[in-house]
Parts: structure tokens; C-alpha cells; sequence
């Protein structure tokens, strides 16, 4: 076993065939940015930033849902602040918030039981967006709004899962070395779904956590391992092999898999998760939410399954920066094209 000092230098020094490694985490991106971790690399490995920002992969119908519902005077839309700023067809909850719109920003999905229980005149909306990782909080927020029989609280979903998107990339995009998987997903799903997914695709997977060092040994086992099957966990101390099986059992309790739009990528079949029909009255309308409309020359359809990179946008870095985000990519912290730009990665 190498230590880091000569994982290092060996990374540096590759001169082997070009090897392709793509993270399918919005934090993992925002971790390789923030350590510097492409300027330690050889020219000849290319990390590539797949869809892993649940804020980026939101359609633009569900945005636009979101909007209709804050509209109304007697309902109020709760949402994380990344949500806000994304643009749907035509406005974001911040343009329509600007106009009168009721939207609300939250720092946890919990604060919105105290919210309907003080306010029964007005119904209260969650967005509940995210990966395998937040869903078990929304789980939960139902659990407590079934106990409390809370009428006026509701969620509108697009919950999303990464087995089905990550098999996606690979029938369509292709290329593909090697997968960054997702640690705080791992954490939830177990880390034996990446290794089902190895044999499957033939593609080595390497559960990582977001310390600097452990991404640089997780790009190393990766290279060591390209052109063979396999799963790799270095981040046990978080991830088991079987998962959190309370928060599987709980999710399982109110939601089931469903079929999902991602943006830039369409219908997935089975790559999401949706109320089950015993709790449907907790659905705010979030069955059929499937249109998409990209802002003019945004490509974030194309950078979030890899096959541009974040700068080979023509907008990137001209009418599209954090400060005037012009695509979902942009908004969020998570997103690749907001890590490209900060850090100046390339």
C-alpha cells in the first residue's frame, strides 16, 4: 500500500492510456474543486462531473409548478435557498417572489410542521428535492405530519435515485473509466448497489468520503483498477455494505419507486420516487411533471452527463456566472458549472 505522499506523485506522473473517472455527487464536485485536486493530476486523467446536483437535474415543469402554487393566496411554497434562484420557463420562485409570490426559505424540512400548525388557514408546500441522501428527511417530515393529521402541509417531489441515472450515462454517453460513488448516498443505500452496478456495467466503482486525501487515493485505486469490475469502499466509517436499513424502512413506508424526468436526459424508468396512493393527500401535484425548457444556448444537458466540460459552454463565464445564472448548473453550490467558475478548474 502506497501512502498519500506517493499516491501523489504517482498521480502526477501517469503517462498511462487516458483514463476518464466521473463523480456522480454534487459534493464530491465541490470537494475536488475546493482541494485542488485536478491541478495534481496527470493531463492524461480526466475527471468528469456527472449528475449528482438535484437542484441541476430539476425539470424546468417542476420550477414552474412551484411557481404556480406560491401564487396562490392562501399557499406558501418552503424551500431551500439553492431552489429559489433556478429558473423555470419563464421566472424562479425569487421572480416570482419578487411579484408577490409566497416562498419561503428553510434550513430544515422539520421547521415546516411548526409552520402549519401555527398558520391551518394556509396550505404549506415543501419542495422536496434530492437524491437518496435527503429523502429519508422528507420521509420523516411525513411521519410527523400523519401524527399530527396536519391537513395543510404538503410536498412537491422530485426525488431522485442514482443507480438508474448512473446506468444511463453509461448507455448513453459511454467513455467512462471509472465512478467517484456517492458517498452520502452510499451512506443510505448501502455500498453493495455500486457493487451490483460494477458487474453490470463492467466499470469500477470507489465509495469515497470528501477529505482531499481520500479523493486522491479513491482516483488512484480507480486508475489501478480501469478495465476491471469491481467495488472498492474507503469510506467505512460512514458507509456499510448494507446501508442504513432504519431510513430504507421508512422511505419504503411512504414513497415507491417510480419513473422520472431528469433534465437534459428525459423519462428514466424507475429512477425516482413518489408517495405512495395511501398518502397522496400529501402530494402537492407532483405526477407528470415531465417538460423541460433549457434557457437559450445553456448546455447543461450536455455537462451534466459529461459530455461537455463546464467551460465549453459559450455562455459559461459571460452571460452565465453565480451572479446571473443563466442554467441550474450555475445556481447551485453543487453544480458543476459553479465549481468550474470559482475555482477556475479546467
Amino acid at each position: 500500500m502506497r501512502n498519500l505522499e506517493e499516491i501523489i506523485t504517482a498521480l502526477k506522473e501517469y503517462d498511462g492510456e487516458e483514463v476518464r473517472i466521473m463523480e456522480v455527487c454534487g459534493t464530491h464536485t465541490a470537494a475536488i474543486s475546493e482541494n485542488g485536486i485536478p491541478d495534481m493530476l496527470s493531463p492524461k486523467i480526466k475527471l468528469i462531473s456527472g449528475p449528482g446536483c438535484p437542484v441541476c437535474v430539476t425539470v424546468t415543469a417542476v420550477i414552474d409548478k412551484l411557481v404556480e402554487l406560491a401564487m396562490r393566496e392562501d399557499t406558501c411554497v418552503l424551500t431551500f435557498g439553492d431552489l429559489i434562484r433556478v429558473k423555470g420557463t419563464s421566472k424562479s420562485l425569487a421572480d416570482a417572489k419578487a411579484d408577490g409570490a409566497h416562498v419561503r426559505m428553510v434550513y430544515s424540512p422539520m421547521e415546516s410542521i411548526k409552520l402549519a400548525e401555527e398558520d391551518p388557514a394556509h396550505t404549506y408546500v415543501f419542495a422536496a428535492i434530492g437524491f437518496e441522501t435527503t429523502t429519508p428527511v422528507y420521509a420523516m417530515l411525513l411521519e410527523e405530519a400523519v401524527k399530527k393529521d396536519l391537513k395543510n402541509l404538503k410536498l412537491l417531489t422530485s426525488l431522485k435515485t442514482m443507480p438508474e441515472v448512473i446506468r444511463w450515462v453509461v448507455t448513453n454517453g459511454g467513455g467512462i473509466d471509472g465512478f467517484i460513488a456517492p458517498g452520502h448516498v452510499a451512506a443510505v443505500t448501502g455500498s453493495g448497489i455500486f457493487e451490483e452496478l460494477s458487474k453490470e456495467l463492467g466499470i469500477p466503482f470507489v465509495v469515497s468520503g470528501f477529505e482531499g486525501a481520500q479523493l486522491l487515493m479513491t482516483i488512484y485505486a480507480l486508475i489501478s483498477m480501469k478495465g476491471k469490475t469491481g467495488m472498492k469502499n474507503l469510506y467505512k466509517d460512514v458507509v456499510s455494505y448494507e446501508g442504513n436499513i432504519k431510513a430504507q424502512e421508512v422511505v419504503n413506508k411512504y414513497f415507491e419507486p417510480s419513473d422520472s424526468s431528469w433534465r437534459g436526459m428525459g423519462k428514466i424508468p424507475g429512477s425516482g420516487m413518489t408517495l405512495r396512493k395511501e398518502f397522496s393527500p400529501f402530494d402537492a401535484g407532483s405526477i407528470g411533471l415531465d417538460e423541460d425548457h433549457m434557457p437559450p444556448g445553456c448546455q447543461c444537458a450536455n455537462v451534466l452527463v459529461g459530455k461537455l466540460r463546464p467551460y465549453e459552454c459559450p455562455l459559461f463565464g459571460k452571460a452565465c456566472t453565480p451572479d446571473n445564472a443563466h442554467g441550474a448548473c450555475m445556481v447551485s453550490t453543487e453544480g458543476s458549472c459553479y465549481n468550474y467558475f470559482v475555482s477556475g478548474r479546467k
